[in-house]
């Protein structure tokens, strides 16, 4: 099955820049869209921004200016570089991959299980 795990969150000030990794496994044979999402504590869970399989990148009007998406198919990698971080930026961010083309056909909404960012003095 396909596994995504995420890395590189932590605590920093207010202003300062994080940048997040997520590592995919498995029999893939291609990965589709993917993105970034992150949850507060009590808060639903939010779309940050995404990634079309050719590297088109979209945002949230949140953090569109401030963060960048990327991804490095050969080494199955996505990443989130994060600048100009806000204590509203505080969650815990989730890498998605919404359609991957495994050996064993197609897998569909797949997680990873999150890494934690503070922002905070």
């Amino acid at each position: 099955q396909v596994q995504l795990v995420e890395s590189g969150g932590g605590l920093v000030q207010p202003g300062g820049s994080l940048r997040l990794s997520c590592a995919a496994s498995g029999s893939i044979l291609s990965t589709l869209g993917m993105g970034w999402y992150r949850q507060a504590p009590g808060k639903q869970r939010e779309w940050v921004a995404g990634i079309t399989s050719s590297g088109g990148p979209s945002y949230s009007m949140s953090v569109k200016g401030r963060f960048t998406i990327s991804r490095d198919n050969a080494k199955k990698t996505l990443y989130l570089q994060m600048n100009s971080l806000k204590p509203e930026d505080t969650a815990v961010y989730y890498c998605n991959a919404d359609r991957v083309l495994t050996a064993r056909g197609f897998e569909y909404n797949c997680w990873g299980q999150g890494t934690q960012v503070t922002v905070s003095s």
